[in-house]
Order: structure tokens, then sequence, then C-alpha cells
């Protein structure tokens, strides 16, 4: 694979909303991961949120069990989710901002104001072996903490920009997309790995894929509710043939 190969990691939480929508074990988010990676997926993400409400402890039990690709556990920087990362030491840990009222993750972890804790609480996580990413805005302050603090990814949220995009804001759009390049950049100059996503779609992905910097892209809303007309395997092929594409 060369060094230009553009991850794909795929997060299954809302195989596991739909599930929970009517209590039983239909749709299993195991199947859907198990699906993605056999369609190419280069790892596959999901977020063990402290009201559960989608991913469920058991389902991190059986994607440990079951998966070949790297697991990328999202979670929020509390004890009880320290804890689990370091009982299943998964591939990466990725520590996001987590508020029980939100819908979905609303922006990125606040990490200058709360690096002293949050250095502390990665250590353990990185001595079991686990990378450690953070998920943060396009934000110089909170690039430049993140690496204080060890983390050795950044994952940088893309929503502000796919919002806008949706809104049919395009000065606002664009001036995200800028600061996206120009914190990819930055980053990058840091020795960090780039990873990038949250909200983006066949019409938002490319401009992102085709930043040099980065490395991975997480994408699960909008593939899940792709894959309910044309199947999960097409609407990743389809995202696979957009990345590439921008990345060519």
């Amino acid at each position: 694979m060369s060094d230009n190969h553009l991850r794909l990691g795929v997060n299954i939480d809302h195989v596991a909303t739909v599930r929970n929508a009517r209590g039983g074990a239909y749709p299993d988010p195991l199947r859907a991961a198990k699906l993605a990676e056999e369609a190419g997926a280069d790892g596959i993400t999901a977020h063990l949120r402290e009201d559960r409400r989608h991913i469920s402890d058991a389902d991190i039990d059986g994607l440990m069990e079951v998966l070949s690709v790297p697991l990328n556990f999202e979670m929020a920087a509390t004890p009880e989710m320290q804890k689990i990362a370091l009982r299943h030491k998964p591939h990466a840990v990725c520590i996001v901002p987590e508020k029980r009222e939100e819908r979905t993750t609303e922006g990125g972890l606040e990490v200058a104001r709360e690096e002293n804790k949050l250095a502390h609480f990665i250590a353990p996580l990185r001595d079991a072996g686990c990378r450690v990413s953070i998920f943060i805005a396009a934000d110089q302050r909170q690039i430049e903490a993140a690496h204080r603090i060890g983390a050795e990814v950044i994952e940088l949220h893309t929503g502000a920009y796919c919002d806008a995009m949706a809104e049919g804001h395009d000065d606002k759009a664009k001036s995200e997309l800028e600061a996206l390049r120009e914190m990819s950049a930055f980053a990058h100059s840091l020795g960090l790995e780039v990873h990038a996503g949250h909200g983006l779609t066949y019409d938002t992905v490319q401009p992102i894929a085709a930043f040099p910097e980065v490395r991975e892209l997480n994408i699960g809303h909008f593939l899940i509710g792709e894959a309910i007309f044309r199947g999960l395997t097409p609407a990743m092929a389809e995202m696979r043939r957009l990345m590439d594409e921008a990345r060519g």
C-alpha cells in the first residue's frame, strides 16, 4: 500500500442507534463492522458513550474479538472509559468531548484549558500500547496542546465546514476549509499524524481528502444512511472512489 493511501475508518455507531430503537439485537453492529472490513475499510470506529445511547459494552467486547482491522475506540476522558480502554487495549483510542444533551459530538475537545488533566489521563493509555488521538477543532492552540500532552494523532473536526456546505454558506465553508488546510499542515509540521472526520458526505469529502497531510478519514452517519438506499458495500465503494480521486 502506497504512502499516499488515505485510510477510511467506518464508524458503526448508528447501526447500533437503529438496533436500540427497537431494543432487540437487529441490526447487529458487529455484522456491519465485518461487512465494512470485507468491503475494504481500513479500520472501524465505535464511540462508547457514557449513556450507552448506541454502542454498548457488549459491542466493544465483540468488536475486539471479531475484527482483523484496527478498532478506533472513541471515548470521553472519564475514569470509567479509561478503565474499559485499558482492559481491551484497542489499537487506538480517540478522546472526544461528550455532553448528555447533545445529539452528536458538537465540537472539538478543549485541550489547552485541561492540558495537565489530559496529559495524566492519556499516559496510562499510551503505556498500554494504544495510539492516542485527540478530536479537536482546527485551532492552533488546541493542536499545540495536544502535541504537548503526548498525543500521537489529532482528528480534526470537519463538522463546521460540512454544515456550512449543506446550508449553502459558501464564504463560511471556504474559510472553514482553509482553516482545516492550514491546521493539517501545522499539525503535520509538529510530527502529529492527522486524521479528519464528522459530517463528511460525497459532496464534502474531496477537498478534505486532497490535503496531503491527512492520513485517515473517519465517516459514519452518512455511510450508514446511504447504506439504507444502496447497501453498505456500494456506499463505501463510492466514498472510496471519491477519496482516491481526490488523492490522485
